[in-house]
């Protein structure tokens, strides 16, 4: 039996290196949803970066958004569920990070916004009402993410770091291996918990879900998964962790599967 969900990560696994969506993959999409199935996009990016994709794919359904902690119509474009981290937590983790991490630069993102440090350079366009300020009064309020770039440790031994020094306060990702950026998100928040949320109001299975992925942040949504994708352009715990690899993003790789699984190869 196909699957009744697909999950998919975006950038690095179902979209192109440029960004984009190719026909061979919207088209699997199409096909996939024909066939009954639920297909979800699950991404490190805040719902504000979600437009153009809502527009390509005719403005369906829900999305995942900052990790897990926005569940996002695409047609409405208005939340439905945030967990954000509260101020009094993320005050805690500046401080322990700080003396952890010294010389990175922060940002937070909002469900319908976003924050930065002076000193953090955004590596996408940001909206103009963005608010520029130091991470103490960017926190005042909640965020359903908090960032941390840094000028010379690698995402990898951010990660690692982070976690050690901080691990019980809050989740921990990477969405890029050339990047620098750490990711926060709130104690119990990732992809895996949104989607298992999601599944259970609709009685879907883990058993029946397929999801596709590419970075750490993936890994607790390809673990809850039944079956677990990765792209051959993943991270090498993603490659390990996955049931099967299949081509790169530039290749189709989630079309490659969709089309398998959904009988149209």
């Amino acid at each position: 039996m196909p699957p009744k969900l697909v999950a998919s990560d975006l950038d690095g696994t179902l979209l192109r290196s440029d960004g984009t969506i190719d026909d061979r993959t919207r088209r699997a999409i199409a096909a996939a949803e024909a066939a009954g199935a639920t297909v979800v996009f699950c991404t490190a990016r805040p719902p504000l970066r979600l437009a153009p994709l809502a527009e390509a794919t005719g403005r369906r359904g829900v999305a995942i958004c900052a990790n897990g902690a926005v569940l996002w119509d695409l047609h409405t474009e208005s939340v439905l569920e945030a967990s954000p981290l509260e101020p009094a937590v993320a005050h805690e983790l500046v401080t322990l990070l700080e003396a952890e991490l010294p010389g990175g630069a922060w940002a937070v993102e909002r469900a319908q916004g976003f924050g930065h440090e002076p000193e953090y350079v955004p590596r996408w366009p940001v909206p103009e009402d963005t608010t520029i300020d130091a991470v103490r009064a960017l926190i005042a309020e909640p965020a359903v993410k908090l960032m941390l770039r840094h000028n010379v440790l690698s995402a990898d031994v951010l990660l690692e770091r982070a976690r050690a020094a901080a691990g019980h306060l809050a989740e921990f990702s990477h969405s890029n291996m050339s990047d620098t950026l750490l990711e926060i998100n709130a104690v119990g928040v990732s992809k895996a918990t949104a989607l298992a949320s999601l599944c259970s109001r609709h009685d879907i299975d883990p058993t029946e879900v397929v999801a596709f992925g590419d970075m750490p942040n993936d890994l607790p949504m390809l673990a809850w998964a039944g079956h677990a994708v990765a792209v051959a352009n993943a991270h090498p715990d993603v490659r390990a962790a996955a049931d099967e690899v299949t081509a790169s993003n530039d290749e189709s790789g989630v079309a490659l599967v969709l089309e398998r699984l959904f009988g149209l190869s």
